[in-house]
């Protein structure tokens, strides 16, 4: 009867967003008086998921999952569910838990409850609540099926260490043809990526060319950040597709993001509006974004951003 929790790694290293639903599923845990089992498919040091409430870990090894599809991974842990009896499951809100989550959801015959971001208020009915109308509202939702499975918005709960330790044993799920074959994944290295960042540093089109990216990348470098972009400047092929945040790109919910020369359109706002603080650099005191954002200069970002640049640097030199 325990709580599942699926926990994602890369290259055999765990996600920051496999600590935040281990702590999720522990507090959960913790109101139905059961423990938690961690799913963990392909990881390299398991026992660091104790630190995070994590009781018993299924280790999965199968080259056949280097490559994450969707349907498989879904059978994985529909098998791992059925074997501690789970009656809720915790994924994140990662592209990957997305896509596999509803699948899951069909497979157990569960209510699927995706962007929650507090423990549920209450566990007979099972009630939680989520963001809804692209982060702009509440929704409280009731799963009544028996098997609940419950999405984590990314950045919404944080990581809470405990002082437990897991245990770990061989999980061999059977694997099921796909019918999906993955032929290359291409992915940026030696940088933070978007999903995992406590910190994004995004422009727009007033940087006025690629050729100015630099400072940006100089700026996130000090703060160990993540880079990023708005539509615009992904679509003139200043920078990859793959830092385009928004609506209609990568959502992004770090703790502070940064704007510089972006306007401040809806469909950039939607993506963003779940990051805890929002800073924005803008020439024009009337730019949208403004009325979001919880601090604002207005100023120019080739003499604000190299500025901040150097302050950052000195701060950072006086508190090694």
């Amino acid at each position: 009867m325990s709580v599942l929790v699926y926990t994602e790694s890369e290259n055999g290293k765990f996600k920051k967003t496999a600590f935040e639903v281990a702590s999720y599923a522990k507090a959960v845990a913790d109101q139905l008086g059961t423990t938690v089992t961690a799913v963990a498919v392909n990881a390299n040091d398991v026992s660091e998921l104790g630190k995070y409430g994590v009781d018993k870990v299924l280790n999965v090894s199968n080259t056949d999952l280097n490559k994450f599809n969707a349907k498989s991974y879904a059978s994985v842990l529909k098998q791992a569910a059925e074997n501690e009896s789970s009656k809720v499951v915790v994924v994140s809100s990662s592209a990957d838990s997305k896509y596999l989550a509803p699948i899951l959801a069909v497979n157990l015959e569960a209510g699927y409850a995706s962007n929650v971001v507090e423990v549920p208020s209450n566990t007979s009915p099972f009630t939680v609540k989520r963001t809804a109308f692209t982060n702009k509202a509440f929704n409280i939702t009731t799963i009544d099926t028996a098997v609940k499975v419950v999405g984590v918005s990314n950045n919404s709960y944080g990581l809470v260490e405990n002082s437990g330790s897991a245990t770990a044993e061989d999980f061999s799920p059977s694997i099921p043809a796909s019918g999906v074959t993955v032929e290359s994944v291409d992915k940026v290295t030696d940088k933070v990526t978007i999903a995992d960042a406590e910190i994004v540093v995004s422009a727009g089109r007033g940087l006025k060319g690629p050729e100015n990216w630099g400072m940006i990348e100089e700026l996130a470098d000090v703060l160990g950040a993540a880079t990023a972009c708005s539509k615009p400047v992904s679509d003139l092929g200043w920078r990859p597709h793959g830092e385009h945040v928004g609506q209609t790109g990568k959502p992004v919910a770090a703790n502070l993001y940064i704007a510089i020369g972006i306007s401040g359109a809806i469909q950039h706002l939607a993506g963003i509006n779940a990051s805890k603080v929002k800073v924005v650099i803008n020439t024009d005191p009337e730019a949208p974004f403004f009325k979001a954002a919880d601090y604002g200069v207005v100023g120019d970002a080739f003499e604000v951003v190299p500025a901040l640049i150097e302050k950052l640097k000195a701060f950072k030199a006086a508190n090694a």
